[in-house]
């Protein structure tokens, strides 16, 4: 039986194609945890999320006789392609079954949707931009994932290589213990304190009861800290803010910081409850009332976070801060009795990142694929 693809729009087209992970990653017995719903909604909502004040996207389902076997959003980010003055589309919120017939006809659709905009490449998973949920799951299939990062069965890299993508850029996570059992080496500690009395940085708990006013000083510091990265594009203040209040709830003040010194805040770190430990338990992926009191009760419990931003400013960036950070990360872990947590995504030729972690004997225990491909007609 052939495969069929059709375009889903609508509150009901939308529900359908948000089902398809359920039906194609539920029920396996593997370290997937299903997400809520209504965060999934959300990153698709383009009348809610401002992400699509500057971008336009497409959703496909694909088919086989009545049965449901695959999805893929087509996405125009009319920022990003500003901003780095390049014509790239993008694809995401890829599912799929072992089905190379059924991969085929879903990117093909994708492909067709971007080209008719007149885009030269395509690019992804974006889940639906690098600000986001993004990269596919090619190695560390045993750990199940941490807050806002993809899970995939290993079949998919196929799916999608057998498409005609390959490679463009690879992001790492890496497991961080907490307390002494992180490897950090006496020298490294040493150097640390060394760095806190030579820059004069102090750090101070992130507050969480004015939390608008810290996101605008941490939306300034990020997009100067990550300005120049592979990738990155600037998100607006509404953008920005619109993820920080949906982060709020499972935000670890405790072990989340700002850096400052005379000069101002020089930099932060901000490190998020793992929540998707008690997402794992909420199967259907909907917040029912039983399971919402169950999210509200089992984040407070959580003893294992994710990093998931960081920066300094470009003065700070090269006084050997990044050692420190992860120092003081770890230090107040280890006073509330954190399990530890992961840093993610680092792009793995980050050395500036990668090589401290690394030298505090941190794992990189996971990694993402973003793949890319020429459209047809695009210019050489």
């Amino acid at each position: 039986m052939s495969v069929t693809v059709e375009q889903v729009e609508g509150r009901r087209g939308v529900s359908r194609f948000v089902d398809v992970a359920w039906r194609v990653q539920g029920g396996r017995g593997t370290p997937w945890v299903p997400p809520l719903r209504a965060a999934v909604r959300d990153a698709l909502d383009t009348r809610g999320n401002p992400f699509y004040a500057e971008a336009e996207r497409a959703l496909f389902i694909a088919t086989r006789g009545r049965a449901v076997i695959g999805r893929i959003a087509a996405i125009e980010n009319r920022w990003h392609n500003r901003h780095h003055e390049d014509r790239v589309g993008f694809f995401g919120f890829f599912e799929c079954l072992d089905d190379p017939d059924a991969a085929t006809a879903l990117f093909d659709a994708a492909e067709g949707w971007l080209s008719s905009r007149e885009l030269e490449q395509t690019r992804g998973p974006m889940n639906p931009s690098m600000n986001h949920e993004c990269g596919l799951l090619v190695d560390g299939f045993e750990t199940p994932p941490t807050l806002m990062t993809p899970w995939n069965p290993p079949y998919y890299a196929d799916l999608i290589e057998s498409c005609g993508y390959a490679k463009v850029q690879d992001l790492l996570g890496y497991y961080l213990e907490a307390g002494d059992k992180l490897a950090v080496p006496d020298r490294v500690r040493r150097l640390a304190e060394r760095t806190r009395r030579k820059t004069g940085v102090t750090f101070r708990r992130l507050d969480v009861s004015t939390l608008q006013q810290e996101a605008r000083k941490v939306l300034t510091l990020y997009n100067e800290a990550w300005e120049g990265n592979w990738g990155f594009v600037p998100p607006s203040w509404e953008e920005f803010w619109h993820t920080a209040k949906d982060l709020k709830m499972v935000l670890a003040p405790d072990v989340s910081f700002v850096a400052e010194t005379e000069d101002g805040v020089v930099g932060f770190m901000l490190i998020a409850h793992d929540v998707n430990r008690v997402l794992k338990h909420m199967p259907s992926g909907r917040l029912w009332p039983w399971n919402i009191v169950r999210l509200l009760l089992g984040t407070r419990k959580l003893v294992f976070g994710r990093i998931i931003l960081l920066g300094l400013t470009t003065e700070y960036r090269n006084r050997g801060l990044f050692p420190l950070f992860v120092y003081e990360a770890s230090r107040r872990g280890q006073e509330i009795g954190t399990e530890g947590g992961e840093a993610s995504w680092l792009l793995d030729d980050n050395e500036a990142i990668v090589r401290p972690l690394e030298a505090m004997g941190a794992e990189a225990y996971k990694r993402w694929r973003i793949y890319e491909k020429e459209l047809p007609g695009a210019r050489t």
